[in-house]
């Protein structure tokens, strides 16, 4: 039997899916797996488990349109002709309803970033539903099960570097951690309508990075050099947080809620007031370093789920992440800085809660070179912490290729959604990320949230570094069929994809 390719699945629309129809067609043929479908009975039956509550419905326009970055308008797509897009936002337990409205030249999707939701509501083209053509509407409806910080985004091409993405704020209204205000903080690196397009950067990327560039145009300085005016490649761009190479992308600009440093966002309050500001990295090269100035962040809260409280004087956030931080504000007007990893630029908002000067658009808090925040100094809130159990399987996942070459993959295989790697529900699996290359790599499951194993940290993306093997464990209890890839955009795009599926 001929295999299935990404060729031919995407070819074949919803049913090219890898799903529980496929056997050998000979009897000296190996059988192949069948899988869970997005449509199954066992995926309806997992939904109606999670005791579906009140239907809150969103409308969602995905548009291309002008768009005001702060004094720079820009030609690019976006929800609702603003960026990020207007925030969705439920209690834990009551059900999404978003109507999507394609007003976009092409098919586009919506996925749910960390919700273990169902799996026909993922938005993945191909895997999980048929994507949305122009013109067309689309309907997803889900429960939300955990309280935190989300976002959507979607998963056509390089949609999500045009600006369509938004938050999604799941609210328990039992949490016992109290502030007097919150703030959502949305991070972006920005070049469309500006310097070319994401399929621009994708197109040059593809043909892969001349790393004898690196080192004669500055070496590798850690300053972002480009070897031309005209380049999106970026060299040069080196940090000692990322164990090497910081980003591949050269970006004019760096958003905080859609604004570019020189006209930034403004939020008031009273001094001595608690915050709670959600932060997001909605990028999509680019890993930043936060801070706010005059003060020391309380992380509470990764990628959605509650961590004991552990103090640091800045974030260092990848691409996908999320971060919820304590600050009690003082008096004055303080800077928060999003510093553009081993990049020489920078974002930025400002908090004001009394009178005084706003610092330039350039100005580095101290606490960027404090403190910075690392994954072994957190762990898990009691009541979230996955119990302890042994893995039942094991699945080696090597990060592969190469910055010369740019064709990113797993297990050396690109782009393979076809053939998942099977899963049993009700197993505890372990992931083993084999980053053997010079490039760090968000790594981001679909439908799970999972523990670091050394840690017990609950997340859903996770910077695996050079060099690093990164073991995470999940429990599998959502069926269906789930995306695993690099949240990095251009190196997906590449081939940085594959699937996991449970086993019909």
């Amino acid at each position: 039997m001929r295999a299935l390719t990404r060729r031919s699945v995407l070819r074949g629309g919803a049913a090219a899916l890898p799903v529980a129809a496929l056997t050998a067609c000979a009897d000296d043929e190996p059988a192949v797996p069948s899988f869970v479908t997005p449509n199954s009975e066992r995926v309806a039956a997992s939904e109606a488990a999670r005791n579906p509550g009140t239907v809150r419905e969103f409308q969602l326009g995905p548009v291309a349109t002008e768009v005001d970055l702060g004094g720079l308008v820009v030609p690019t797509w976006s929800y609702g002709g603003q960026i990020p897009g207007s925030p969705i936002r439920v209690n834990r337990g009551e059900q999404v309803k978003a109507v999507v409205v394609n007003g976009l030249p092409e098919p586009t999707t919506v996925h749910w970033h960390g919700l273990q939701m169902r799996c026909d509501a993922d938005g993945v083209p191909d895997l999980t539903q048929a994507p949305i053509q122009p013109g067309a509407t689309y309907t997803y409806q889900f429960t939300a099960p955990d309280a935190g910080t989300y976002w959507f985004h979607p998963h056509m091409g390089t949609q999500l570097d045009r600006g369509l993405y938004a938050p999604l704020i799941v609210d328990d209204p039992d949490e016992d951690v109290t502030w007097d205000l919150e703030w959502t903080v949305v991070l972006d690196d920005w070049m469309d309508g500006v310097t070319g397009t994401p399929d621009d950067v994708l197109a040059e990327l593809a043909q892969g990075m001349d790393m004898d560039e690196v080192g004669s145009d500055g070496g590798h300085t850690g300053h972002g050099q480009a070897p031309t005016s005209d380049s999106f490649l970026l060299h040069g761009a080196e940090s000692d947080l990322l164990g090497a190479e910081a980003g591949d992308v050269r970006y004019p600009h760096h958003l905080v809620n859609g604004r570019v440093p020189a006209d930034p966002e403004v939020f008031a309050a009273e001094p001595g007031a608690r915050v709670r500001i959600r932060i997001i990295n909605a990028g999509a090269d680019t890993a930043y370093r936060v801070a706010l100035a005059g003060h020391r962040l309380t992380v509470a809260h990764t990628d959605g789920f509650p961590c004991e409280p552990v103090e640091a004087d800045a974030i260092l956030i990848g691409m996908g992440e999320r971060y919820d931080v304590l600050v009690t504000l003082h008096d004055g007007v303080f800077a928060l800085v999003a510093e553009a990893e081993g990049k020489n630029a920078r974002g930025r908002a400002l908090v004001r809660t009394g009178t005084g000067e706003a610092p330039a658009a350039d100005f580095a808090p101290a606490e960027l070179t404090g403190h910075v925040l690392s994954y072994a100094e957190l762990a898990p809130a009691e009541p979230v912490a996955l119990p302890g159990k042994a893995p039942d399987r094991t699945i080696d996942l090597e990060l592969t290729g190469s910055m010369e070459r740019f064709d990113w993959a797993i297990n050396g295989r690109p782009h393979d959604l076809a053939n998942p790697y099977p899963v049993e529900e009700g197993e505890r699996v372990r992931l083993r990320f084999i980053n053997g290359d010079a490039m760090w790599h968000p790594m981001h499951l679909h439908g799970h949230t999972f523990a670091l194993a050394d840690t017990g940290l609950r997340k859903d993306t996770a910077i695996v570094l050079p060099g690093q093997t990164l073991e995470v464990d999940f429990d599998a209890v959502n069926p269906g069929l789930w995306m695993l890839h690099c949240h990095n955009l251009y190196h997906g795009e590449v081939g940085m994809m594959a699937a996991l599926g449970y086993l019909a």
